[in-house]
């Protein structure tokens, strides 16, 4: 079956097709990446079914995720592309233009802090200033300073080698 025709199975003629987002958002691109790649075709005697769930190919959620991202501006070719790639959480850009970023968002505009992240670093293309980690202290330090006796770590065995 191609692409573009109705199914003849029995679950798709009870259910019906997904609908299309109205407003599409990165998610709903992010889902429809994930449909595609997922619930791809897998060729068997009886046909090509969906390696996903076994539907006929293409299944509901392969013809969904196919409509989400031909409604988001990438074409077959694109599609395909993705499907050859394999990797379900490959980032497509939103809002999508084929010649490169969108000028709906410029590439430096970004929010200058984000929840409970620092500031990116102006000198360093974006990115976050590093900072040396927190050290942690170790459960006999902290014991030791609480008053209570600790033990030292076992360095040799208690118990006699088998020889």
């Amino acid at each position: 079956m191609r692409v573009g025709e109705q199914s003849t199975d029995p679950i798709d003629l009870v259910l019906g097709e997904v609908p299309v987002p109205a407003p599409l958002t990165p998610e709903d691109v992010r889902l429809a990446v994930r449909a595609v790649v997922v619930h791809t075709a897998e060729e068997w005697p009886t046909g090509p079914l969906c390696r996903n769930d076994g539907a006929s190919y293409p299944c509901r959620l392969h013809r969904w995720g196919r409509r989400v991202l031909e409604t988001h501006g990438l074409n077959e070719r694109q599609i395909e592309a993705l499907i050859q790639h394999g990797n379900p959480f490959v980032h497509v850009p939103f809002p999508f233009t084929a010649t490169g970023p969108s000028s709906a968002r410029p590439t430096g505009a970004r929010p200058a802090t984000t929840a409970g992240y620092p500031a990116p670093a102006p000198g360093r293309g974006g990115l976050p200033a590093r900072h040396q980690a927190a050290r942690v202290t170790p459960a006999a330090v902290r014991q030791a300073s609480a008053g209570r006796p600790v033990t030292p770590p076992v360095t040799a065995p208690r118990w006699p080698r088998a020889s």
